[in-house]
């Protein structure tokens, strides 16, 4: 029994540990931690979507490309709350070659969450290094959770 829990505590702090190692250039998350401003156009629109749209609303801005496997894995759970009405979320699509390979990518997983064509301006204003990247954004603006890899339906709640 105790060689288990050890073992559960080892496999737990190492997790922790990696998780931090992978998210320590990542913009800080604070009550006074402003999220940069963006403004972009969306993939089948010609609107365009900022931070100032959420405010006074909790949203996860989720970061993407095209051809990372674990977003394919990770955003249709993102996309399920979407559509539930439980969070408000927008995803910003960096590092593709086109429009139609995130069209691609976007009708393959049968997307309905706001898609956003990124840059690399906004890609260094948040920091992202990994896909995917993902920030919570409290009513005030301010970045208040972060995290990047996979994550549940689970995980995304506790989060929000």
């Amino acid at each position: 029994m105790v060689k288990t829990l050890l073992q559960i505590v080892i496999t737990v702090t190492v997790f922790l540990l990696f998780n931090a190692y992978q998210q320590r250039y990542m913009l800080p998350t604070s009550e006074h931690q402003p999220a940069p401003y963006f403004s972009l156009p969306q993939l089948n629109s010609a609107e365009r979507v900022s931070l100032t749209t959420f405010r006074g609303q909790k949203v996860v801005v989720y970061f993407f490309a095209p051809w990372c496997t674990i977003c394919r894995y990770s955003m249709p759970n993102l996309n399920k709350l979407y559509e539930q009405e439980q969070m408000n979320a927008v995803a910003i699509a960096l590092d593709f070659e086109n429009k139609a390979q995130i069209s691609a990518f976007v009708a393959d997983l049968k997307l309905s969450l706001p898609i956003l064509l990124g840059n690399e301006n906004i890609a260094a204003n948040y920091r992202v290094s990994a896909y995917p990247s993902y920030y919570v954004i409290d009513e005030s603006g301010n970045i208040i959770q972060r995290d990047m890899g996979y994550s549940t339906e689970l995980g995304l709640r506790l989060r929000m």
